[in-house]
């Protein structure tokens, strides 16, 4: 059994499967956590076949643990079935806008965090995927996802074939401020960015990277603005294609 401070992301898994009462259980228990006016806005597809997770690999740039673990879960923000629901039921839904998407994001987000939780706790590794945002559309495509409709989450899940070491972490007064926002002074990141910029680690992908500095690797390699600004674009397109915007 695991707690938070020992979670790891766990990317490669054993071949024994999660059972699928196992997996049920904690989507029903996960399902408990909080939710905007008792509405759970949110779905989840669960991928076990080969077939699928084979078409869902390119829309997460082929990451190897999508095709390796048991299953994928592509957790959705989801204004369609309340929107059913309330037109079944004499009632006029209004949710096709960008306030009802972050709602139900939001709704979609913290089921998340409370499913990996519970992962947690039985033994189970999961991988959290952020590249389900950089190209929504074809997972949208993939899954033949409906209006108000918006996957925001995926998690590979299976039994870990791994152990990585833990990731460091700032500190809690790097992100907490008392009363007001407070400003970050150059001597306040030189504090709370020391211990991560030290990490050997760190110092091995300035190095292989020709980098002065690890704050130029999230710049200038990973997480570009030609990449941000271009998934942007596709992730605004996804939501106007879903409803979510005009």
């Amino acid at each position: 059994m695991k707690n938070i401070l020992t979670r790891r992301t766990i990317r490669k898994y054993s071949e024994e499967m999660v059972p699928e009462a196992l997996l049920e259980r904690l989507l029903s228990e996960a399902a408990r956590t909080q939710t905007m006016g008792n509405l759970q806005l949110y779905s989840v597809v669960v991928t076990r076949s080969e077939e699928m997770k084979a078409k869902l690999a390119p829309a997460h740039f082929n990451q190897p643990m999508v095709t390796e673990a048991p299953i994928v879960l592509t957790i959705c923000a989801d204004f369609n079935r309340t929107s059913e629901w309330a037109r079944q039921r004499k009632a006029v839904p209004g949710y096709d806008n960008f306030l009802s998407f972050i709602n139900a994001a939001t709704d979609a987000l913290l089921f998340t965090q409370t499913l990996c939780n519970l992962m947690d706790e039985e033994g189970l590794g999961y991988c959290y995927l952020g590249t389900t945002v950089y190209m929504p559309q074809m997972i949208i495509d993939t899954l033949q996802l409906p209006q108000l409709v918006m996957p925001v989450a995926t998690l590979t899940v299976g039994w870990p074939a791994e152990e990585p070491p833990l990731s460091d972490r700032l500190s809690v007064a790097a992100f907490t401020h008392d009363e007001t926002y407070q400003p970050y002074t150059p001597q306040a990141i030189d504090t709370y960015y020391h211990d991560k910029e030290q990490l050997p680690e760190n110092h091995r992908f300035c190095e292989i990277n020709q980098k002065e500095t690890l704050a130029q690797i999230f710049t200038d390699i990973r997480y570009t603005k030609k990449d941000n600004e271009a998934m942007s674009e596709g992730l605004i397109q996804a939501l106007k294609h879903q409803g979510f915007l005009d």
